[in-house]
């Protein structure tokens, strides 16, 4: 089980470091075109491999570019961790884009229309549905 706490600990100095390397280290202009959040990091038991999981604001191309611009600076993200952290041999870094809050938001969209089309079958007029909802 101290191996599990360990992961995590160091999954979590991990996504700290990154940010902060993402905001102030990294001088690829492609990732500060859109906004990126880091979402979740995966590490692997033996500690050599890292998942990083970001959330990309803004259109599809921009996203693509944002990406490609994070895995371009991945070897030098890897070098400045293993600096960073004290450790013999950083892990190797991954970024891949999550999918979960974009998909949170379609689920949010799609609830609001149901209710509107419920209401609707219901006669209830659209001005006084944020009324009837409230009550």
């Amino acid at each position: 089980m101290a191996q599990g706490r360990r992961v995590e600990r160091v999954a979590s100095l991990i996504r700290r470091e990154v940010s902060e390397l993402l905001l102030n280290g990294v001088r690829d202009e492609r990732i500060h075109q859109g906004m990126v959040t880091i979402t979740e990091v995966e590490v692997s038991r033996d500690l050599q491999h890292c998942k990083i999981f970001v959330s990309i604001y803004g259109e599809e191309q921009q996203k693509n570019e944002v990406l490609d611009g994070l895995k371009a600076a991945s070897g030098f993200l890897r070098g400045e961790l293993g600096r960073r952290m004290n450790m013999r041999r950083a892990p190797e870094v991954i970024f891949q884009i999550d999918q979960g809050i974009e998909k949170g938001s379609s689920v949010l969209n799609l609830l609001g229309k149901l209710e509107v089309e419920r209401k609707a079958r219901e006669g209830i007029p659209p001005e006084n549905q944020n009324e009837s909802s409230n009550a």
